[in-house]
């Protein structure tokens, strides 16, 4: 996962908004957004290769994602734990979002870089494994979420986050408004990631919000609306490597907050 613009407590019907691009190499299998065998409970993606998921929710109203982080600021950790067992670790449990991060702070550096996001029906919290910050509990407001730490103003996510929040502006907003963000596909005019080492191409694609390249690109779509009246819709689009769509999954429930 590698762009999300969240919004929290910050909108009159919905508790929670989030409109998140997925972005891999195209070769890598992943089954798309549904319930769980063995934890019916649990709604998301599921990467293949490792098992894990980069987004999900429960039944319950808990959310978590993942990015991972860029940059030589973030080298590479031997035999480093999957960054995508994160998210089922905490979706399936029964911590708050605030205790698990805590707990997991103090493992954090055995992992690759990394930015976590978990939530309940009454918080939200961040870490990063990166830096010297512990977990923190996020205000309501909107925020961006990238390959960097959260709401750095890489050239796609300001514009994803603008629009965001324009979208956020209208008294009942749905998924096709969230999703039409997330389809802009036109790359930054200065598209430069310092120390990154990509090559330019791809660099220059993965300025855009969609990233769209022959090796590596936006897999899918996922927009989450955890309406006030405890409602969730969760909605994915999924797409090839030339940016056609190839499949969308749409989910209505409604939260269990006491079984939490």
């Amino acid at each position: 996962m590698c762009l999300l613009v969240f919004a929290w407590m910050n909108h009159p019907r919905y508790r929670l908004v989030v409109a998140a691009n997925r972005d891999e190499f195209h070769d890598r299998p992943a089954s798309p957004l549904g319930w769980w065998t063995g934890n019916p409970g649990m709604l998301a993606g599921r990467d293949l290769r490792a098992g894990g998921t980069w987004i999900g929710v429960t039944r319950s109203g808990r959310f978590g994602a993942v990015t991972n982080m860029r940059g030589a600021e973030t080298p590479p950790v031997a035999e480093a734990p999957s960054r995508g067992g994160l998210v089922p670790d905490y979706l399936a449990g029964d911590s708050t979002p605030g205790s698990f991060l805590e707990k997991l702070h103090d493992a954090a550096t055995t992992f690759a870089g990394f930015n976590l996001l978990a939530g309940d029906h009454e918080s939200l919290h961040y870490l990063s494994n990166r830096g010297s910050a512990g977990p923190r509990r996020l205000e309501p407001g909107s925020y961006g979420l990238g390959n960097h730490a959260l709401d750095t103003p890489r050239p796609r996510l300001v514009r994803a986050r603008d629009r965001f929040d324009d979208a956020l502006a209208a008294d009942r907003p749905g998924v096709d408004e969230f999703f039409g963000l997330l389809a802009d596909r036109e790359p930054a005019s200065a598209a430069t990631e310092p120390g990154s080492g990509l090559p330019a191409d791809l660099e220059r694609a993965m300025s855009a919000p969609f990233v769209l390249h022959e090796r590596y690109g936006t897999r899918c779509s996922t927009v989450f609306l955890a309406g006030r009246d405890g409602r969730m819709v969760a909605a994915e689009r999924r797409f090839d490597a030339a940016g056609n769509l190839t499949g969308a999954t749409r989910f209505e429930f409604a939260v269990d907050a006491a079984g939490a």
